[in-house]
């Protein structure tokens, strides 16, 4: 018998389309991967394993199988995007346990391209911090369990890192698609403004969150990304394109460890390799980006928690959206994001590409952060991570690529930015890297 756990999305999809898989046994055995398993990694918050089964059995007995992109492709949903009947719960007690009428919309893309739901999948507390942990669960590192998968999309990284799904769709609002990715050896692509439909929480914290696919390999990424932004990204001929590297933090006084440069490197030497045009660059980015991603971040939540009983909120979050409120009027202006693309467009219009580190170091341990201060959490995400909100905060396409090892034996990873519309182009020096040094898809759990 074929085992289709550790298969990728476009292998399952394509046996299921041939006949060669049932979506039902697909996803049978997937709940039972999850079922053994996930009590050591804590990706999911609800596993709906009677409704997967039900919902495989209808996959399976469509007319138009044999035209489905995504035939029988067990998924997981990160728990701020509604998925119809299951409550949606942002990782707090201060939502209603209130099962959603319908679905989010690029849950039913999902579920249009024969995708099944097995589950929604722990996030921190209204999808704030790095790190996963709460009052429904802590999503690990399947690559090293005494560490957090990341955040905010941690128990969807955790989740395909652990082979519990081939794919998982989370967002990214600060980072936090790449963030977990990067710390669980994953492959993912925040697109830019408006390639995806976003909707996600009250305010997408004001334009800049992004839904996205969370894959083990860049066909895989490419695939659920055509689906849920219902357009085709093609396969193209790479044309010889101009790289900047850079080392630099965008963050003033935080610096990159040694791996993760190492990653950036060893990037660079790839590329150079395949024919591009390679170059140390780094962008030109403001003193003030530290100020502006602290207040826009701060500002996201605070719209986020209105209305919420802040008796049922972590302190954290409680000084995190009290923080915010001072700056809600200033940010909605999006003046100072603004004054941050004029800055760094003459860096783009220069430069096709930009290969820089994903993190600046391993992830934290696996600990209540959700106990601790707000303070405390805030230096800790800052200084393992303060080179994705740039891009959030412009609005362009970024994404995490698995690249070189922790000397744990953990992935390192490297960061891919371009200018609005390069989605395609980031996918193919992705797909470039993939294709010179592979990497282990899965984490060695088993």
């Amino acid at each position: 018998m074929t085992s289709w756990v550790g298969r990728t999305a476009a292998e399952i999809a394509a046996a299921v389309r041939e006949k060669r898989a049932t979506p039902r046994e697909v996803v049978a055995e997937h709940l039972a991967r999850i079922e053994r398993l996930d009590e050591r990694v804590g990706a999911f918050r609800v596993v709906r394993a009677e409704a997967a089964l039900a919902e495989a059995e209808e996959v399976g007995a469509r007319g138009d199988l044999g035209e489905l992109p995504l035939a029988g492709v067990p998924v997981a949903v990160k728990d701020n995007l509604a998925v119809r009947g299951e409550a949606n719960r942002v990782g707090t007690e201060a939502t209603p346990d209130t099962p959603a009428e319908a679905d989010h919309v690029v849950v039913a893309r999902l579920r249009a391209a024969g995708a099944v739901v097995v589950g929604l999948t722990n996030v921190p507390e209204l999808c704030v911090f790095g790190t996963t942990e709460g009052v429904h669960g802590t999503s690990r590192n399947p690559w090293d369990t005494s560490r957090t998968a990341g955040g905010s999309s941690g128990g969807s990284a955790a989740a395909v890192a652990a082979g519990l799904v081939p794919l998982a769709l989370g967002n990214d609002g600060m980072g936090s698609l790449r963030i977990p990715a990067a710390n669980c050896g994953l492959v993912t692509l925040k697109p830019g403004s408006g390639v995806v439909p976003a909707g996600i929480s009250d305010s997408d914290w004001f334009g800049m969150s992004e839904n996205g696919p969370l894959a083990t390999t860049v066909e895989d990424t490419r695939l659920l990304l055509s689906v849920i932004a219902d357009t085709e990204f093609a396969r193209d001929t790479p044309a010889t394109l101009d790289v900047a590297v850079s080392l630099r933090s965008p963050l003033a006084g935080v610096t990159v460890s040694a791996p993760y440069a190492n990653a950036v490197r060893e990037a660079a030497g790839l590329l150079i390799k395949a024919g591009h045009q390679v170059r140390r660059a780094d962008p030109p980015y403001p003193l003030s980006l530290g100020f502006t991603s602290l207040s826009t971040w701060t500002a996201g939540t605070s719209v986020d928690a209105a209305g919420l009983d802040p008796r049922l909120l972590a302190r954290r979050t409680r000084v995190h959206a009290a923080v915010g409120r001072r700056f809600v009027k200033t940010v909605r202006t999006g003046r100072a994001r603004q004054e941050l693309r004029e800055r760094l467009e003459p860096f783009f219009a220069e430069h096709d590409v930009l290969v820089m580190p994903a993190l600046a170091r391993r992830s934290p341990k696996s600990e209540p952060w959700h106990e601790r201060g707000w303070l405390r959490n805030v230096l800790i995400n800052t200084n393992y991570s303060p080179l994705t909100p740039p891009w959030n905060l412009t609005g362009w396409p970024a994404m995490s690529v698995p690249l070189g090892t922790l000397p744990s034996g953990a992935p390192t990873a490297v960061q891919l930015v371009a200018r609005p519309g390069s989605e395609t182009v980031l996918l193919e020096v992705a797909e470039e890297l993939e294709r010179r040094q592979p990497w282990q898809r899965t984490a060695p759990l088993d």
